[in-house]
């Protein structure tokens, strides 16, 4: 599947972060702003919503079933639409922007200055670039500095949570520039012996400039900050909505579902030109997606904040209020335990664990239903380690 790398494969999807302060026993101005936040009600709609992206994100990235592998966890073929693993990352990053509204709310309650606000985002922006190299590093079982998954992701919540402070015409405004530029970057800049447009992998824009001009400083992917920024950007006129008192919850309902289901429709619209692209993070793409999640989003809120039916929410957002640790940790997982550390077989060879893992659940259960049974145990341990944080209280947040 692509990962955030444009026109690379096989890499995890990314998690919902969460850009909001954890609770901890820290003294200072970090610690006064956890004890707002804990004081302030939470809108389980935005953990749930989290949550679902963060299943999603387990699946897709631990799935065992080869070729027998559902469409819709795979990403769709290049130019060729949207399946369910290509809503993972634009539905987290929707979320990254509508949590942006929350915690500055809560730092300008406390009375913190522009430039005290900015250093706070950038310091979360750091520490996910800092995690994703860490990330990258750990699968390569070398050193690396790249743009991955979750540097892409502070990058873009960085220029987001800068452009916050505008007015919401502002915001929209730039979304706007922001997405036609990008869109007519890959539509109409002709790419040496390629043309324009985005035919193929191998080319088009972001590609030539990825290799001519970005991976010699190991900077491959920082175009796609450029629509990223965009679509956290729309989270954030989300996250205003929700956390409005002035607006009644009727009217938010109204307002996500119109807005979202406009958003979609023009990105459906767009891709008639410019086609869905996850790879190069086309603006049709952004679009469309965002849109979807606005809607879904809505559909949480209505169920569980509206209607007040919170428990039935409590399986998502056990996951979704430790994102950041449900991302990171199985990864790591991977690399230093299940992939470095060997199992002996029958025959005195020795292989990777999680190759004896899925081999013993193969041979009990068949090729389908190993691999099921492989995933679900995944998933599960994965659920209960986060469940027991849930239950102490504890929350890993950049």
């Amino acid at each position: 599947m692509y990962n955030e790398r444009e026109n690379t494969k096989e890499e995890p999807s990314p998690p919902p972060l969460v850009v909001d302060s954890g609770t901890t026993s820290e003294t200072g101005p970090r610690a006064s702003e956890e004890r707002a936040r804990a004081a302030a009600p939470r809108l389980v709609s935005l953990d749930a919503f989290r949550g679902l992206t963060v299943l999603g994100m387990l699946l897709v990235n631990n799935i065992a079933l080869d070729t027998a592998t559902p469409k819709q966890l795979t990403h769709a073929d290049w130019n060729n639409g949207v399946q369910f693993a290509d809503l993972v990352f634009p539905w987290f990053l929707l979320i990254v922007g509508a949590a942006i509204p929350f915690s500055d709310a809560s730092s300008r309650a406390k009375g913190w200055s522009w430039a005290a606000r900015a250093g706070k985002n950038l310091r979360r922006a750091i520490i996910l670039v800092l995690l994703g190299c860490l990330i990258d590093s750990s699968i390569a079982k070398q050193p690396i500095l790249d743009l991955g998954v979750l540097q892409v992701i502070g990058i873009a919540y960085f220029v987001a949570a800068l452009a916050y402070p505008l007015p919401l015409i502002g915001r929209t405004a730039l979304i706007t520039a922001l997405l036609a530029g990008h869109g007519a970057l890959l539509q109409l800049v002709t790419t040496p012996g390629c043309g324009a447009g985005i035919a193929s992998e191998d080319c088009n824009v972001i590609t030539y400039v990825n290799q001519h001009y970005l991976q010699t400083y190991h900077l491959s992917g920082l175009l796609s900050v450029i629509p990223t920024a965009a679509l956290a950007l729309i989270g954030t006129g989300i996250g205003d909505l929700l956390r409005s008192k002035k607006t009644a919850p009727a009217w938010k309902l109204t307002w996500m579902i119109a807005g979202g289901g406009a958003l979609a429709a023009i990105g459906f619209l767009w891709s008639h030109w410019l086609p869905f692209n996850k790879a190069v993070w086309s603006s049709s793409y952004i679009l469309f997606t965002g849109g979807f999640g606005a809607v879904a989003l809505a559909f949480f809120y209505a169920l569980l904040d509206v209607a007040g039916w919170r428990r039935i929410a409590i399986p998502l957002t056990v996951l979704g209020a430790n994102a950041i640790t449900a991302y990171v940790a199985p990864i790591l997982f991977k690399a230093y335990i299940l992939q470095s550390w060997t199992w002996p077989l029958a025959d005195g060879k020795r292989i990777p664990l999680q190759q004896a893992m899925l081999h013993s659940a193969t041979t009990h259960y068949g090729p389908i239903g190993g691999g099921i049974v492989y995933t679900t145990i995944y998933i599960i341990i994965c659920w209960l380690l986060l469940a027991y944080l849930y239950r102490k209280k504890i929350f890993l947040r950049v």
